[in-house]
């Protein structure tokens, strides 16, 4: 992998990334309109409309130890996305969106105990309560909503890890994305009878799903034939970022002093820890080359282990609002330079299908 190849694929995956939060600002236009649930529902069709025909899950096939992670995956993704959106209409985006950033980081700091990590959790400890600073009226509705949503993302790292071993490619997501569709069906049918579902509310929910899924699905796809495992972490840090500033630019909420102080503690805590372990992990294929070097100097630098990737390493859509987030479905566990997917160049053992 060359340093022109790295460049271009962290820079598709900051795109999807900041795509990914403009769509949840977006959709957060509808709330008046349809409200969270509603939003929600519609985001999934879009989603469904995009993973589907890509993956096409033979549904009619899968037995019993496929079917039940991929429900309960069904069930984490309509979970997750209700309540991330039910933080962000009642304490906004940028801390929604840091809120449920912990739940990943959570996942990566208990698979741990090295001294790296007790620092990683100390630090997010301290950035949440800067971030939140309790008090008497304190939104804790939807501060409980945003941890929730963390609570989710982390039970969705864990089953793709396990659906990982039992499905191929896309094809959990894409048949847990019909199941969440399955469970919004009822809002959706009572948005369009009761006439709520005006243009103006599909144009916002149909963005919003184009903007927080399509796009970052697409981005991921480019990317991860580039970028290594082990900067993935390092990458989603920038989402509770980019959800502040979309925040601000798109829904006009300001966060104040303590609030970027608690969100730029959570992501340093998350770059150092992502570094660290990137850095302890990282094998000979994640090997940078200078292409601005002569070939000759290149390639007795790095030896065999620089040649290209066979082919691309496929990703799978971010159902969440965050990636999900990515969306997070990417094959590699985000806050960790482990690949998890089969289809990563350190392959774990196959037992014949993946997510």
């Amino acid at each position: 992998m060359t340093v022109r190849q790295l460049k271009g694929g962290l820079a598709t995956m900051m795109t999807g990334a900041a795509a990914n939060q403009a769509g949840a600002a977006i959709g957060a236009h509808a709330f008046p309109l349809i409200g969270p649930a509603g939003v929600v529902a519609v985001r999934q069709v879009v989603a469904a409309a995009v993973l589907l025909p890509v993956a096409r899950p033979p549904l009619h096939r899968f037995r019993w130890p496929q079917w039940w992670p991929t429900i309960l995956l069904g069930l984490v993704f309509a979970t997750m996305n209700i309540s991330l959106y039910t933080a962000v209409d009642r304490v906004g985006l940028g801390l929604a969106v840091t809120l449920e950033f912990l739940g990943p980081l959570g996942v990566a700091l208990a698979g741990s105990r090295t001294r790296t990590d007790l620092i990683c959790a100390g630090g997010a400890g301290i950035g949440v309560y800067v971030l939140v600073l309790p008090h008497g009226d304190s939104d804790w509705a939807g501060i409980g909503s945003g941890a929730l949503a963390g609570g989710c993302w982390a039970a969705y790292i864990m089953l793709n890890r396990l659906l990982g071993q039992r499905l191929p490619g896309l094809q959990a997501p894409a048949a847990a994305i019909s199941v969440s569709v399955l469970l919004y069906l009822p809002v959706l049918v009572w948005l369009i009878v009761s006439g709520r579902m005006t243009g103006l509310a599909l144009l916002f929910g149909v963005a919003a799903g184009v903007f927080a899924s399509a796009i970052p699905y697409a981005a991921d796809l480019i990317a991860l034939r580039r970028v290594p495992p082990r900067y993935f972490g390092v990458v989603m840090s920038v989402h509770p970022v980019f959800a502040a500033l979309a925040g601000l630019v798109l829904l006009g909420e300001a966060p104040r002093a303590h609030e970027w102080t608690g969100i730029l503690i959570v992501v340093a805590v998350n770059v150092f820890g992502a570094v660290v372990r990137g850095r302890a992990e990282a094998g000979p294929s994640d090997a940078v080359v200078d292409d601005s070097a002569p070939a000759s100097a290149s390639s007795s630098a790095s030896g065999p282990a620089s040649a290209p990737s066979p082919g691309p390493r496929p990703a799978a859509i971010v159902a969440g609002p965050v990636g999900p987030p990515g969306d997070a479905a990417t094959g590699v566990d985000p806050f960790s330079a482990t690949c998890s997917g089969p289809h990563c160049r350190r392959r774990l053992p196959e037992r014949g299908v993946r997510r």
